[in-house]
């Protein structure tokens, strides 16, 4: 049996990631939207023929733990049949996809006509289309209310668009010359990962790559079976809610521990609701994904062969495991911070020495529409307390990985300013390892706006773990030009007037320990 030693699986594994990183940056510089070239929302990652990941880049944790249910979907639509030359796009939450704003690229590389591998890139699209600007209408119920529908289908053939995708998805939105612009550097973040992955190959050889990459998958595979091996068996449970108005809905998991294996059952979790924070399955695979590698080891090659230890089970039409015709714009952002969260809770028993105690929960998703523009952000907030060390502040954790939109961005492409920006003192929670504080930021409009909010923790607040205190619960604040102030809900969308305010105070992290 030929064996490849570990300096050469290391370099391998580090030319992979690099191949991913470089398609990210990519993305990145070419772009045109503040969302995708400031805020980094977008990802990118490589596969093997098979459509197991074999690299991804340090990118947003939601988006590549399902990104391989993208190209399964691909897959599934071509059969045995791979043109050279072809992009493939999908971003329908129930055939490979999250929710309607990410949508994913995907590029079959062949040599020789022969395929070796598939890269993949997947951006939020700032406006799919939809009954509100941004997509995440607070009101919808069904999915084709909140934007444009591509089941997997062709986009792109020899870099030039297919009408039938293109014409349809630059219809729906309100901002199409943003659209054609991320949709290019999309494409052409593909192409450059193609091209360095055919660079590697055509070093190596189609066999050496083959066996190096099944290696680097089997590496991984052992790797994550020591670390789960490395905790105690048992069954560790733990439960939270979502905020759906004045309702309480649990989300439950029970993650048994046996061996090399490691098992999440979500029974018992809240069915799906007329609303829009169901969560398609592979988010929820995303979340257990991120959550054991948290819990065990992340130096932990991320690709499928780490993966392989885990298994899943969600009752089908829950919120956890959406059926359609569900809306689900804000399961993808809201729900999978929870879903993390609820198996963070249960690993924290089996590790509670790697565990941190919860971050803020929430993504404090923010979508204007104003003056021909449609803006959308994530705010920072608090990460709770490890372990190891307090939590950080004003950041973005858990299955969101961005950035906040610098002032002087936000400013130049939209017809509003941001009236304050600063850490929200005293919002961490108490502890030997005190979380996180969270962030203020007032946004002030020049012109009438459509104002879309989706957020959690505005009730509940973050726990703390090993006797640390929970951190502070969010507020969102709608500050009228008379002066008068009135609090919104966490998730809603509302007119606003020139010369009114939206004042977004996001969560603290827990404590961790006593102090």
């Amino acid at each position: 049996m030929v064996r490849v030693d570990a300096v050469t699986l290391e370099v391998a594994r580090n030319r992979f990631a690099a191949i991913a990183d470089e398609m990210g940056v990519v993305l990145r510089r070419t772009a045109y939207s503040p969302n995708i070239k400031e805020r980094a929302d977008c990802s990118a990652a490589i596969f093997v023929p098979s459509g197991e990941m074999l690299a991804q880049a340090e990118h947003i944790p939601v988006h590549l733990g399902s990104m391989p249910a993208s190209v399964a979907a691909v897959i599934g639509l071509l059969g045995e049949a791979v043109a050279p030359g072809v992009q493939f796009a999908v971003n329908d939450p129930f055939h490979g996809g999250t929710h309607l704003n990410d949508l994913t690229l995907v590029r079959p590389v062949l040599r020789d006509g022969r395929l070796v591998g598939w890269v993949a890139n997947r951006a939020h699209h700032a406006d799919v289309g939809g009954e509100a600007p941004g997509s995440m209408p607070a009101h919808a119920t069904r999915l084709e209310q909140e934007g444009c529908i591509v089941s997997p289908m062709v986009a792109a053939v020899d870099g030039e668009w297919v009408p039938e995708f293109l014409d349809r998805f630059l219809a729906a939105t309100r901002t199409p010359d943003e659209r054609i612009g991320d949709l290019s550097a999309q494409l052409g973040s593909n192409e450059a990962g193609s091209a360095r992955l055919l660079e590697v190959i055509e070093a190596e050889g189609v066999g050496r790559h083959q066996l190096v990459t099944q290696s680097l998958l089997d590496y991984g595979e052992s790797r994550m079976r020591a670390a789960i091996g490395a905790l105690p068996d048992g069954a560790y449970r733990f439960e939270d809610v979502m905020e759906w108005g004045d309702a309480d809905l649990p989300i439950r998991v029970t993650v048994t521990v046996d061996g090399g294996s490691l098992s999440a059952d979500f029974s018992g979790t809240t069915p799906q609701i007329e609303g829009n924070i169901n969560a398609v399955e592979a988010v929820t695979r995303s979340c257990l994904y991120y959550a054991v590698r948290v819990a065990t080891d992340p130096t932990i090659p991320a690709n499928g062969g780490c993966y392989r230890p885990l298994r899943l089970s969600v009752p089908e039409g829950s919120l956890v495991g959406a059926l359609p015709p569900a809306a689900v714009a804000a399961g993808n952002v809201e729900t999978s911070q929870r879903i993390a969260d609820v198996l963070l809770g249960a690993l924290a028993q089996a590790a509670p020495d790697r565990v941190p105690a919860a971050s803020q929960g929430t993504m404090n998703n923010v979508l204007i529409g104003s003056g021909g523009t449609v803006y959308y952000e994530t705010v920072a907030g608090g990460e709770g307390g490890t372990p190891h060390r307090p939590g950080q502040s004003g950041i973005h954790t858990g299955m969101t990985n961005t950035k906040n939109t610098p002032i002087e961005s936000v400013e130049t492409h939209y017809p509003f300013r941001i009236a304050a920006t600063h850490l929200r003192r005293g919002s961490g929670g108490a502890g030997l390892h005190p979380g996180g504080e969270g962030m203020v930021r007032e946004i002030e409009f020049l012109e009438p706006a459509t104002v879309s909010l989706m957020g959690e923790r505005r009730r509940h607040r973050p726990w703390g773990l090993a006797g640390g205190g929970p951190g502070a619960t969010g507020e969102d604040w709608w500050i009228q030009r008379d002066g008068a102030e009135e609090r919104l809900p966490g998730k809603t969308t509302f007119e606003a007037g020139a010369g009114d305010r939206l004042r977004v105070l996001t969560p603290g992290g827990g404590g961790w320990g006593t102090g």
